[in-house]
């Protein structure tokens, strides 16, 4: 398993549910966390409130000091974001956990994305970048919730490039529960983004928090 003690982890959108989950126990395994957001003092609150060493600040700052930079924004302001941050993200892994999805009264949808998916934007705007699809289907109340010590979860980890998602999967392991599972090729992230609308429509149903286990590896 790839060694991914000691790297430091910037997260765009970290004062969003999902963003402040996955920086919560990102901090209480050990990494450096560093909060953006577009405002600096959000981003220096939602820090604050995880605790456990994390720090906030503007998404600029946070993209060109840190490690590995998870994308964890809306997708309203998904590629406007990043194209903003082309230089600050120059040569580093990009973790790109956005789902496109659109809500009506009949639930959860995906919704279209010229590119294929949130993902592979990403890839068509960050050219000298390493992007890789992962942590789709994480609930943001497990991750933030101080009585669940283990995430029952397995988190697929989509990418062309081999020593990024073996990266990435180390790097989900570090919360414990969670497993990393190589998922593919980037070309096949819609469906990934896409199943989140399933899952949030499981959870309706049968008021829970689901996740994924993939079998026989």
């Amino acid at each position: 398993m790839t060694d991914v003690s000691g790297l430091s982890i910037g997260i765009l959108g970290g004062t969003g549910d999902q963003g402040k989950g996955l920086a919560r126990r990102f901090a209480l395994a050990g990494h450096r966390v560093l909060i953006g957001s577009r405002s600096e003092q959000r981003a220096q609150d939602a820090a604050g409130d995880i605790g456990s060493g994390a720090t906030g600040g503007a998404n600029a700052a946070v993209a060109a000091e840190a490690d590995i930079v998870i994308v964890a924004v809306p997708y309203e302001g998904h590629k406007a974001l990043l194209e903003s941050l082309r230089a600050e993200l120059t040569g580093k892994i990009v973790v790109d956990c956005v789902n496109p999805l659109g809500f009506d009264k009949q639930g959860a949808y995906a919704l279209p994305v010229e590119e294929g998916s949130a993902a592979q934007q990403a890839a068509a705007v960050l050219t000298e970048s390493r992007v890789v699809a992962a942590f789709h289907h994480v609930s943001a109340v497990l991750l933030m919730d101080p009585a669940v010590e283990k995430v029952d979860l397995d988190v697929l980890v989509l990418g062309d490039d081999r020593e990024a998602t073996d990266t990435v999967q180390a790097l989900a392991e570090v919360i414990p529960g969670v497993r990393g599972v190589y998922g593919g090729r980037l070309r096949n992230s819609h469906q990934i983004e896409a199943l989140t609308a399933n899952i949030i429509s499981v959870n309706r149903r049968y008021k829970a928090h689901a996740g994924l286990r993939i079998t026989d590896i």
